[in-house]
This record gives structure tokens, C-alpha cells and sequence, in this order.
């Protein structure tokens, strides 16, 4: 697992070759990991991005721009308020904000920022490969053994802490039957083998629990 020096790091490489403004790359990052240090944050945080990195460096020689995905990566899940629907929207905003101040190119601008709007939903609507491996990346929680799926499900319910069983377990259970009517959970053909049948095994024991 990454560190929290080793997300520095990354970012500090990402920026390289594209600025010298150390100082807006300095600022930028330490508001990023005070969004996501947060303390009520306890699953969408600092170690969710070190697992989506370590994903992306897993599977780095199958992504045709890894520069854009880690930019999505970092800032995905930047804006997180349960009280809000449209925190996908506003990470995106927040990303492109940040990209054009570095002078990013626009094309690459716009792919950042539908591949952070994708994470609403979780359907791949551009055709992108990149973009199947990062929404794979998103949710290879839901394949993992059953004691960490089940310390991800105790964490989520603790970011909705403030509904009570009989609004939360309902709207909990209607998301994860979604994932269950979906012909795929994963996009790819490696994550469909590392994860797909044990992601479904997770998912259903975590509905026969609500």
C-alpha cells in the first residue's frame, strides 16, 4: 500500500513535466488531502486514492494515458458531501479548474473531467479503454476478500451516519441489486477475472444483511 509521502510524490511527478508554479502544485495538494483527510470520511479518503493509484500502477502497461487517468484519480472524489448530488459535478469542476491553471490541454481537460462525471454512474458511455480500467479501479473493493468488503460496507455506513436504518438500508440495498442486474459489474476482461464472481458473492451477503 501506498503512503501518504508516496501520494505526494506522485502528484509532485504528475505536475513535472507540465509546470514550474511549484507553489499552485504545492497548494493544490494540501487542499486536496484536506478534503479527503476529513473526518468524516471514512471509506472515500486519503487510503481510497493510495488503492486506486497502486491499481493504476498494477495495470499501468494497459492504459494508453496514464497521466489523465491519475489526474481523474486524484481528484474523483474530491468534492464528497452525502447531502449533495452533484459532488461528481463539482470534483470535475474542481479538476478542470485546476488543469487549465497548468495549461493542460483542452482535450485532455474535457477526457478528465467525463471520466470523473463517469464515476456516477459507472457506465462507460465514451468507449474509452482508459476509461474502463478507471471505473474497474473504483470498484475492485467490491471483489476483494469478504473481511475487507465487509470493513468497506461498515465504512460507507459510517459516511451515512446521519440517516437511520430505515432510510439508509433500503436505498443501500436498491444500489448494490443494481450492480447484481448488471450483465458485468467490472468493464474489463482482467478485472471480470480477478473480481467479478467474489464481487458478486460480497454484494449479496451485504443485501441479506439489510
Amino acid at each position: 500500500m501506498l503512503t501518504e509521502n508516496d501520494l505526494k510524490i506522485h502528484w509532485t511527478q504528475l505536475h513535472q513535466p507540465l509546470t514550474i508554479d511549484t507553489s499552485l502544485v504545492d497548494y493544490q495538494f494540501e487542499y486536496l488531502t484536506m478534503l479527503y483527510g476529513g473526518s468524516q470520511r471514512t471509506y472515500h479518503n486519503l487510503t481510497h486514492l493510495r488503492q486506486l493509484i497502486s491499481l493504476l500502477e498494477t495495470h499501468k502497461a494497459a492504459i494508453s494515458d496514464p497521466e489523465a487517468v491519475l489526474f481523474a484519480i486524484f481528484f474523483h472524489d474530491m468534492e464528497y458531501n452525502i447531502l449533495f448530488k452533484d459532488n461528481e459535478e463539482q470534483s470535475a469542476k474542481a479538476a478542470e479548474r485546476h488543469l487549465q491553471q497548468i495549461y493542460y490541454p483542452a482535450e485532455k481537460i474535457t477526457m478528465v473531467s467525463e471520466f470523473i462525471l463517469a464515476t456516477k454512474t459507472h457506465i462507460n458511455t465514451l468507449n474509452n479503454r482508459d476509461l474502463d480500467y478507471f471505473l474497474d479501479f473504483d470498484l475492485a473493493i467490491l471483489g476483494t476478500a469478504p473481511e475487507e468488503y465487509q470493513e468497506y460496507a461498515r465504512q460507507i455506513r459510517a459516511e451515512y451516519i446521519i440517516y437511520p436504518d430505515p432510510v439508509y438500508k433500503p436505498g443501500r440495498k436498491r444500489l448494490l441489486q443494481r450492480f447484481l442486474e448488471a450483465p458485468a459489474i467490472y468493464h474489463t476482461p482482467a478485472f471480470r477475472e480477478l473480481y467479478e464472481t467474489r464481487a458478486r458473492q460480497n454484494i449479496q451477503a451485504e443485501i441479506d444483511t439489510l
